[in-house]
């Protein structure tokens, strides 16, 4: 009995028993298998999908793309330069704000300065000439001394305009007697100051006849 199970066509009719038995069994366990794979498979994308949906609605969108994506980005580049921009021409305000102030400010300086210059430099105009010409001529006859008491009443301009219109051998002794004339001060001072300081205006004069004064 043992023989007959052990010969060979036996055994061979029995493997294919065994095969046929379990291969079904084999199949629809790994069929099983499968199925699981591909059902997690389904589950983790439509998980990953419902992530980016979240996310594209966050955007504001239904649908993302990466052309939109890298439109997105070029839109943040822009909008980063025009700020950077903005900031850049409020710095340049801000300097040409300063360099007009800085440039007021040299004009208003250079404004105080000709007003100081003028009020140093004397000028004898057109409509006033006529009238210092006879003033000159007559107080060139008198003595210096005469001279002297006339002018010391005077205002410096005055006397300046006066004397610029005198011959030099005139002026002369009206100075001398000036350095000698009390100013009638109690520290017995003379009118020495004086005298220099119209001699400084008379320097500074200047020369010829300007138009006359305008109304």
């Amino acid at each position: 009995m043992l023989a007959k199970i052990l010969s060979p066509i036996p055994a061979a009719a029995l493997a294919l028993l065994l095969a046929l038995a379990t291969g079904p069994l084999w199949f629809f366990l790994q069929t099983d298998k499968l199925l699981t794979r591909v059902l997690a498979a389904r589950a983790a994308q439509a998980a990953a999908k419902s992530v980016v949906q979240v996310e594209q609605k966050a955007q504001g969108w239904d649908f993302w793309t990466i052309e939109m994506e890298n439109l997105s980005n070029e839109l943040k580049e822009e909008k980063k330069r025009l700020a950077q921009q903005a900031d850049q021409l409020d710095q340049r305000a801000g300097r040409i704000a300063s360099d007009r102030q800085e440039l007021d400010r040299i004009k208003s300086d250079l404004e105080v300065m000709r007003r100081q210059i003028e009020a140093k430099v004397v000028v004898v105009h057109q409509d006033e000439f006529k009238n210092l010409k006879t003033l000159a001529s007559t107080y060139s006859t008198l003595s210096p001394k005469g001279a002297v008491a006339i002018l010391k009443e005077m205002d410096d301009t005055t006397v300046v305009k006066i004397l610029s219109l005198m011959k030099v051998d005139v002026v002369g002794p009206i100075f001398e007697e000036m350095a000698r004339t009390p100013t009638g001060l109690p520290d017995g001072s003379t009118l020495t100051k004086r005298a220099a300081a119209i001699s400084d205006k008379i320097r500074l004069m200047k020369n010829g006849v300007v138009p006359a004064k305008g109304p």
